[in-house]
């Protein structure tokens, strides 16, 4: 008994494969800075909202930065700037004291980000699988 393995439909996916990967990589840093942006919008939001009164400057300290590391990783550091107007205030702010209920403006934003991160996500994960 002979067997015949047919390795046209495993070479023209590894070639799809080497092509898409640095779509997937150059796509993943637009869909991290558009979270970030995302949340950073939501968190000045929230925090115009539920600090009106005693810090109303807060919220223009949030902000955010992206860092690589490495090829595949993208990461995005969200939040006060502490050298920013009221800036200081972000962890009282958020996760409040003995005196104030935590206002939660972040974590928040961030759960209101999140399936649409994730969402996006899975979808540049599959753009770069489907070959066929």
């Amino acid at each position: 008994m002979s067997t015949r393995f047919d390795m046209g439909d495993v070479r023209r996916l590894e070639r799809h494969l080497a092509r898409s990967i640095p779509r997937v990589r150059r796509d993943a840093r637009g869909v991290v800075m558009r979270g970030a942006v995302n949340v950073k919008r939501d968190w000045r939001n929230n925090a115009q909202a539920t600090g009106r009164k005693h810090a109303k400057h807060y919220p223009r300290s949030v902000g955010f930065d992206i860092a690589r590391f490495g090829p595949d990783i993208w990461a995005a550091t969200i939040g006060p700037d502490k050298a920013g107007p009221q800036g200081p205030l972000g962890n009282l702010l958020e996760y409040g004291s003995v005196h104030n209920p935590p206002h939660n403006d972040g974590g928040r934003a961030l759960a209101a980000e999140m399936p649409r991160f994730l969402a996006q996500m899975e979808l540049l994960a599959a753009r770069g699988l489907a070959w066929w």
